[in-house]
């Protein structure tokens, strides 16, 4: 009976994901009518070691008018006032600066006094000076009233931000891990968007339009060096019209908003419904294209007779070859939204390169033209290619929302059987054996039997491996080579290696050459496990998630305690887990001679009233398990950031100075000695090197 409930709960589970689709635009109504009247955004800008500007800009809604800092009257205290806490006040300097544009107008509501009134948005700036070794966090409240109508109503708003002594220039931040990383992201977005632009190149929209764009140039201009002027003008217009999409996405979201879409769970769903809804298009369901008024209209306005008719020119391209580009292009700006301020940007001038390339390659090398293969039934095979794919990244984007939410719709195995589905289609449609809507007649042979190419072929082995591929990762095999798309190995219900919680108490029991005086970790196991790595999990490795029960079964077990100062969302500690974690001589030792605790720093549960405490050496109250991390990690190494393997006895004491970093040029090998040298330092008892 328990065994038929729980698959009974399973499957109402699963059919969850049919309500979640259905309800989507719903959602966005509902969110839509509950839109705060202001929203507010919050930047950290460094000037020069320990000097920073704390950006806040505020946005209005439709019809709403936010009033500004500066003070109407003591008979009517209806300006927004910003206040710090008293122990942030010591690191604040200056006065805050206001900045946009006010309406300054006689206000009717309040006996036609003059006041100051912000209709868009405004932004406040506020100087703060740190001093070496500093580590704070700047609270406070924004007390703000806003007009709507004829009423005049208040809200509040919280200020917290964590700034930290940097005996750098901004210029030189970038050598920092989070530079590094957002420096990998932005040459892999680029790298996309010429990929993306190059592919673009060779749907039927663009393609066919070569010969005739070529010829163009070649043959309406006066000289041969004039043509191929003209030309690339012409490609050179393609990019700065693709990289000034991507600009004015970069200017309209502010920075937080970029980073915060990433992990919103209703944007992950926007962008899971557009990849659908592209996919679909893309396998023939329908065509997507820009209203005929737009390219009639800008068409008219080309020509090769002055380098603005050219740039109309490329203007009509790229509207009129949206219903095959646009995929890329939301595709590229949805992907942006998680790499930083000017990803829109990069992806954007990727794309166009991509896409102009081989116009100006073409119009250069005319005579290559004859080698160029006619538009026909491989250009659709190719989007529909193309479609698949589409449905495949859009499940990535439902996982997203699915994790945040904790529906536990698109658990690990759920995502993979959904990905050989779909790869396994894709095989057989390469293999000719699914025919869609905009599908050709397939080439015969000498024979008049229909056959299958060769290069299509070679794609559908590559499909059907991929999806053989997929299937040990149904039974808990890690995946590594798309471990960054699938989710959380602690998502998966069906493992070989049994039930989880069991693998906790007969692992902990067998600790210690049988000592099983350890406690099993219970504190943040049910919110936590599902972000155990897949290499910890298929060990059965016992991982804590608090400090003090890890340190109480360091000092039972007589083993040292190896703290894994990490975060939910960290992805160099997702990249250090996958190759360091999963060699076998590091997960034995960690196994077998060392307590492990992985402490989150950005785990935002609310500590226990009795529990929060002023913090020196963050300068702030404690008020989270992750600010409870986070001064635990100041305390010992007197450092910030993730991963930081930090290693201490059973009394709390550091074994060795300072942590042990991600490095991307250190593999496992170097961890293994750092791991036992810790080991000879605890046996010979010294608490430090």
């Amino acid at each position: 009976m328990c065994c038929s409930t729980n698959l009974t709960l399973s499957i109402m589970r699963k059919y969850k994901l049919l309500l979640i689709i259905a309800s989507f635009f719903l959602s966005f109504s509902i969110t839509a009518q509950n839109q705060p009247p202001v929203q507010f955004y919050f930047e950290k800008i460094q000037n020069g070691p320990g000097e920073f500007v704390l950006k806040i800009k505020a946005v209005a809604s439709k019809g709403v008018q936010l009033f500004s800092i500066q003070k109407v009257s003591d008979d009517l205290p209806v300006n927004t006032n910003i206040q710090f806490d008293s122990a942030s006040l010591q690191y604040i300097t200056d006065s805050i600066i206001e900045k946009g544009i006010a309406i300054t107008a006689p206000n009717p509501s309040l006996n036609n006094i003059v006041i100051n009134q912000y209709k868009d948005s405004v932004s406040w700036l506020q100087k703060i000076k740190l001093s070496s070794g500093d580590s704070i966090r700047i609270k406070g409240r924004i007390n703000f009233y806003y007009q709507k109508g004829d009423r005049i109503e208040s809200g509040e708003a919280p200020i917290s931000m964590q700034f930290q002594y940097q005996n750098m220039l901004p210029a030189e931040l970038v050598a920092n891990s989070t530079g590094s990383l957002q420096a990998k992201s932005m040459w892999a977005l680029l790298l996309a968007g010429i990929f993306a632009g190059l592919i673009g190149f060779l749907t039927p929209c663009v393609y066919a339009l070569v010969p005739i764009t070529i010829s163009f140039f070649t043959k309406k201009s006066k000289t041969k060096l004039q043509g191929k002027k003209n030309a690339l003008f012409y490609s050179i217009s393609i990019i700065i019209i693709y990289t000034l999409v991507g600009a004015l996405v970069a200017t309209v979201l502010p920075k937080n908003a970029l980073n915060n879409l990433s992990t919103n769970w209703i944007f992950n769903i926007f962008l899971f419904a557009l990849f659908i809804l592209f996919g679909a298009s893309f396998l023939g369901a329908f065509e997507i294209n820009l209203p005929a008024s737009w390219s009639n209209k800008i068409d008219s306005k080309a020509g090769v007779g002055s380098y603005s008719g050219i740039f109309f020119m490329a203007l009509t391209l790229v509207i009129v070859s949206f219903s095959c580009t646009g995929n890329f292009v939301a595709s590229l700006l949805g992907l942006s939204t998680a790499a930083g301020k000017f990803a829109p940007i990069v992806g954007m001038f990727g794309f166009g390169f991509g896409l102009a390339l081989p116009f100006a390659i073409f119009a250069f090398f005319p005579a290559m033209l004859s080698s160029l293969g006619k538009s026909g039934g491989w250009q659709n095979a190719l989007k529909v290619v193309l479609g698949f794919l589409e449905l495949a990244l859009a499940l990535k984007f439902l996982s997203n929302a699915d994790l945040d939410r904790g529906w536990r719709i698109l658990d690990r195995e759920v995502f993979i059987v959904l990905w050989i589905v779909i790869f396994v289609l894709l095989g057989l449609y390469l293999l000719g054996k699914i025919i869609f809507k905009n599908d050709s007649e397939r080439p015969t042979n000498d024979f008049g039997l229909a056959f299958v190419s060769v290069p299509r072929l070679f794609l559908a082995i590559v499909s059907f491996s991929f999806a053989v591929y997929l299937v040990p990762g149904l039974w808990g095999a890690p995946l590594k080579a798309v471990s960054a798309f699938v989710p959380p190995m602690g998502t998966q219900d069906f493992n070989v290696i049994g039930n989880q919680e069991r693998n906790i108490l007969s692992a902990v029991a067998t600790q210690g050459d049988g000592d099983n005086r350890a406690k099993p970790p219970q504190k943040y196991v049910a919110d936590l496990k599902k972000y155990e790595p897949g290499a910890a999990i298929n060990n059965q490795l016992v991982i804590y998630y608090d400090y003090e029960e890890a340190l109480a079964a360091s000092k039972a077990l007589h083993k040292p305690l190896m703290i894994d100062f990490t975060g939910i969302q960290c992805v160099n500690c997702r990249e250090f887990e996958s190759k360091i974690w999963i060699d076998p001589q590091v997960g034995k030792l960690m196994k077998n001679d060392f307590v492990v605790a992985s402490l989150f720093s950005d785990y935002n549960t609310e500590l226990p009233d009795e529990a929060k405490k002023f913090s020196p050496l963050l300068n702030a109250t404690i008020e989270t398990v992750g600010d409870k991390n986070e001064d635990l990690q100041q305390q010992l190494i007197k450092a910030s950031g993730q991963p930081n393997y930090v290693f201490v006895n059973g009394d709390g004491k550091l074994l060795i100075d300072g942590g042990y970093g991600y490095d991307a040029r250190k593999g496992p090998k170097e961890f293994i000695a750092h791991l036992e040298k810790v080991k000879e330092l605890y046996k010979a008892g010294s608490p430090k090197e």
